[in-house]
């Protein structure tokens, strides 16, 4: 069994991005012993790749420090970093991910890299704003939205956006698993988010890949875009550039080894 930290997503600076533990184990692992690795390890995921039958073929499952979730944007993709640096999968062959949300996907991005990852997009239903809801700076959202056990808020500007903090009431009393907040962006980014899920053991995560799944088509119903490039606006924060085909999303983005 082999153990790798990992930033994915990363932006400029190899020390942005989101810190993933991968751990790879020729064999399934109990599922207690997984639970307390992710907590020994301490990173918003640790990632438990087992190889399965048929080239490129892997068992991926994602543990936050406290429970086991079923999507993680950022892990799977310094999986497949940790796969092919390594010299575990050649680079011309595609990888698949045997996992709870199906079968995902992962190849190099063409010309550069990149990693690109096929995942499901999750779509959002507007729902209530209650009267009264004010982000720390006296601001209203502009649109709230349900996506599955998550809320995604828009808000006005990146004033609004950089305000909150998983104490902020609005965060810390929402009922929900976990609050995707964005706002419109500009310059080099289509839109800026951030991602508390206090209620899964991350106040805050650093990029989240499966958030995008969210985002992207949110955003192309707003601006009329099938592709755009997001700006995770935490405090090491990260690039996800997105591409919506159909009923999937792919992210792509650069994963580099720290050890």
């Amino acid at each position: 069994m082999n153990i790798f930290h990992v930033n994915a997503f990363v932006a400029r600076d190899v020390f942005s991005g989101n810190p993933a533990a991968v751990v790879l184990s020729p064999k399934s692992l109990p599922v207690d012993w997984m639970g307390k690795i992710a907590a020994e390890m301490n990173l918003s995921e640790t990632a438990f790749v087992v190889p399965e039958e048929g080239a490129g073929r892997f068992s991926l499952r994602w543990f936050t420090p406290t429970v086991e979730v079923d999507l993680c944007g950022h892990a799977t993709l310094a999986s497949a970093h940790v796969l092919y640096t390594e010299g575990i999968v050649e680079p011309d062959t595609r990888i698949v991910f045997s996992t709870r949300s199906g079968d995902l996907t992962c190849g190099p991005h063409t010309g550069d890299d990149r990693l690109t990852l096929d995942f499901p997009a999750i779509p959002s239903s507007i729902t209530t704003v209650p009267s009264g809801l004010l982000l720390p700076n006296k601001s209203r959202p502009v649109m709230v939205m349900r996506a599955g056990k998550w809320v995604l808020m828009e808000v006005d500007s990146e004033e609004s956006l950089r305000c909150l903090d998983p104490s902020s009431p609005i965060v810390a009393e929402a009922n929900t698993q976990a609050m995707i907040v964005t706002c419109e962006g500009r310059g080099d980014y289509d839109f800026l988010s951030r991602f508390f899920a206090p209620r899964l053991g991350v106040p805050e995560d650093p990029v989240t890949g499966s958030a995008h799944c969210v985002l992207a088509p949110y955003w192309k119903k707003r601006l009329g875009r099938d592709r755009m490039v997001g700006f995770q606006a935490s405090g090491r924060g990260g690039i996800v550039e997105v591409a919506c085909v159909g009923d999937r999303v792919e992210l792509s983005g650069r994963a580099v080894t720290i050890y």
